[in-house]
């Protein structure tokens, strides 16, 4: 091997060539326009450019042109593609992963179950035709996709549908399966390491138990739920199936856990890196992506595998978890991770990347190690505080509140975790701690303005040669700030007194009464993004003058994000009720759906099937019903 193309993107790509390169090894990437200005794309040695991640010929056709031998999948897009595997094999290129043979069985959840049931591995059955809730799931996929839980008979129908449509999408498969659905649960792995002389070993196990939308969000190794017994029966399930498929390089054997009996139940085999293998990693020291290039290049699997301490991941999206995790876009004005606490974080994007719709909206991965799970859950919180983040709605502060949550540090992980706890969805200021950051984000402002005059730059802020009244900033969220320059250099704010020790155009240290601190801030248009000590605050200047004609149109139903209109359930003269689906929205390949938030009648109808939106677009008028 001398030079590696990754067939992914983002902090994958990022991730992979950090190894790749240790090991002395060329780095290519493949970049599609969407991608032209993302990190990867300038740290490879060399980036090729083409019209799509899924296009197999595309991808083979890029190594050739950039002298790459090997070729790595990353973990998505075309990772499970037995196709691609046999692609790149047919092209002469060593292929870093299972044969195409087993990608192939594996991918089919269907024939999976079966290869589970002839290792002696149970699953979960078929339920009856009245006994719900049932899941419906993609046969082809995974990650949440064509997924969907059904509550009763009179559910099912469109769930199957919607189903079908998501894995269709985002497969290319639009088969799906059902199986009885355990509420109380937990998603337990099993890292498995194969290699082409037949050795097979395992790495322990992760819990990848708290999900929104049957995604994983939180993952961590070893879990607290199970114990030395649970533990080898699991290893030695996952290895007895691992065996019977001949299974070659990193992969993982899911498994779900009944809470209460302890009785474990196949899943499915990923078979490719996870996410999640950073959590293994920490605890084994083993860097999963060196083996699985090891074992690409014929050598024999040679380690001595021992867990050490804790290890907990968490992956950060741009979404909004206030509004059911819906996806979220824009600009990062701000994305600085702080030097402490001490983390790794595998990121995607850095300060002005543009979030879109094309691709998955997690930002970053955040790894912490620690010889204790409360203390890694606790690095891992401070280290999400601390990260300057501004520009998109993200999952921080949910995922800060998770962390930090009694459920959380006692162990009690399981799948309904977030309906269970409901941990908080944003950071939520009391009224003195919004007015204390509020003053200093006014006087680095007024700084600011300073530093920015053309004439009198020396000039005291506010100076008059008469008596007038203080300088006055108000923000959107219903705060404002009257502050007054006075003779000693401090100002006076209301009945506050408050010195600024520093100024710069990123930085304000500020004392007021007594109490002094230092906040990194990002000025984006007319909002200040603020940091304080349990994350980042937006204030946005409220204008003096609001422009005719901006105004929010009374009744309007908009669009939550940007996306494609896949359906419209309503017309002008229905009458709605609070709950009721009125457009469906696809947005990354998964369905969403828009509910009306009152109960009233449509007046205006502004969008049809196949029309692209952006969010805050009006979709319909409602007239409330008094």
């Amino acid at each position: 091997m001398r030079a590696l193309l990754v067939a992914n993107r983002g902090e994958i790509a990022r991730r992979i060539f950090r190894t790749a390169r240790d090991m002395g090894l060329r780095c290519v990437a493949v970049y599609v326009d969407a991608d032209a200005d993302a990190p990867f794309v300038r740290e490879a040695d060399e980036a090729v450019r083409i019209g799509s991640y899924l296009d197999v010929d595309a991808v083979v056709d890029a190594a050739r042109r950039a002298g790459a031998d090997t070729v790595h999948p990353g973990y998505g897009f075309l990772a499970e593609n037995a196709g691609f595997a046999a692609a790149v094999i047919e092209a002469g290129l060593t292929w870093v992963g299972p044969s195409p043979e087993v990608i192939a069985t594996m991918g089919d959840k269907i024939a999976a179950k079966e290869a589970a049931v002839a290792a002696g591995v149970r699953v979960l059955d078929v339920p009856g035709d009245d006994e719900f809730p049932v899941l419906v799931k993609a046969a082809a996929g995974g990650g949440g996709k064509g997924m969907r839980v059904v509550s009763s008979a009179a559910e099912l129908d469109d769930a199957i549908a919607a189903a079908q449509r998501e894995a269709q999408a985002a497969f290319g498969d639009d088969r799906v399966f059902i199986e009885r659905y355990v509420k109380s649960s937990r998603h337990i792995e099993v890292q498995i390491l194969g290699d082409t002389h037949g050795n097979v070993i395992h790495l322990g196990e992760r819990e990848c138990s708290i999900q929104r939308r049957h995604q994983k969000i939180v993952e961590e190794s070893p879990s607290p739920f199970v114990d030395d017994e649970v533990r080898a029966a699991m290893t030695d399930a996952a290895l007895r199936l691992a065996r019977s498929i001949d299974y070659t390089s990193a992969g993982t054997v899911e498994l779900l856990v009944d809470d209460t009996t302890r009785e474990f139940f196949f899943l499915e085999v990923n078979t490719r890196l996870q996410v999640e293998h950073p959590v293994t990693e920490a605890v084994t020291g083993i860097d999963l992506v060196r083996e699985q290039l090891r074992v690409a290049a014929g050598e024999r699997i040679d380690l001595d595998v021992t867990a050490d301490g804790h290890a907990i991941e968490v992956r950060l999206y741009a979404e909004d978890p206030a509004s059911g995790f819906l996806p979220a876009t824009g600009i990062l004005a701000a994305f600085e991770p702080a030097g402490e606490p001490a983390v790794r974080w595998d990121a995607g994007v850095e300060t002005g990347s543009v979030v879109g719709v094309q691709f998955d909206p997690m930002l970053a991965k955040v790894i912490a190690h620690a010889p204790t799970r409360r203390e890694a859950a606790g690095r891992l919180a401070l280290a999400l505080e601390r990260l300057h983040l501004g520009g998109v709605r993200t999952n921080r502060d949910f995922l800060v509140a998770t962390l930090r949550s009694d459920d959380f540090l006692a162990g009690r992980t399981t799948t309904d975790f977030i309906d269970r706890v409901a941990p908080a969805t944003e950071l939520t200021l009391d009224g003195d701690e919004l007015q204390r950051v509020a003053t200093a984000a006014a006087l680095w402002l007024q700084g600011a303005n300073r530093a920015d005059a053309k004439v009198l730059s020396q000039v005291r802020s506010g100076w008059r040669n008469g008596r007038l009244p203080a300088q006055r900033v108000a923000f959107t969220n219903g705060v404002t700030v009257s502050y007054a320059a006075r003779r000693d250099g401090t100002f006076g704010v209301g009945d506050s007194v408050a010195r600024v020790h520093g100024w710069s155009p990123t930085h304000i240290d500020i004392e007021v009464d007594g109490r002094r601190t230092s906040h990194r801030i990002t000025r984006a248009g007319d909002t200040l993004h603020v940091q304080v000590d349990r994350g980042t605050v937006d204030l946005r200047v409220e204008p003096r003058f609001v422009v005719p004609g901006t105004e929010a149109a009374h009744g309007g139903f908009v669009a939550e994000m940007p996306g494609t209109v896949l359906e419209v359930r309503a017309a002008a003269g229905d009458r709605v009720r609070a709950g009721q689906t009125l457009v469906v929205l696809e947005a990354m390949k998964m369905e969403h759906h828009m509910n009306a938030h009152v109960d009233g009648t449509v007046t205006e109808l502004h969008v049809t099937a196949g029309q692209q939106v952006a969010k805050g677009d009006v979709l319909l008028v409602i007239e409330e019903a008094t």
